[in-house]
């Protein structure tokens, strides 16, 4: 059974950094992704990473979040910098057999619960 778990969330003030972290079962997906929701707005792409190593990310996070994964320990990991309160949400972890983009979220097959993560002023 597909299964995704996330952990590393938390409460940080601006500036700070978390890193979040997400064990998968061990399939190699052809393309792996984060992806948050906010209060009353839509889900989001943040980042994906695909079987190649390749990376992307929203305009809103360049530079300051990083995408990677670990094929021994079958984990893909989200370092997040210089929060700001407007990062501000659940994050998802999303896996997919074949994804047309990274950011479009239901181009995944599978999710993780998510983790919370708040950014204080």
């Amino acid at each position: 059974q597909v299964q995704l778990v996330e952990s590393g969330g938390g409460s940080v003030q601006t500036g700070g950094s978390l890193r979040l972290s997400c064990a998968t079962s061990g399939y190699r997906y052809n393309r792996m992704g984060w992806f948050r929701q906010a209060p009353g707005k839509e889900r989001e792409g943040v980042s994906g990473i695909d079987a190649y190593g390749r990376t992307s990310y929203a305009d809103s996070v360049k530079g300051r979040f990083t995408i990677s994964q670990d094929n021994a320990k079958n984990t893909v990991d989200l370092q997040m910098n210089s929060l700001k309160p407007e990062d501000t949400a659940m994050y998802y972890c999303a896996a997919a057999r074949f994804a047309r983009t990274w950011y479009r979220a239901t181009d995944y097959n599978y999710w993780g619960q998510g983790t919370q993560v708040t950014v204080s002023s």
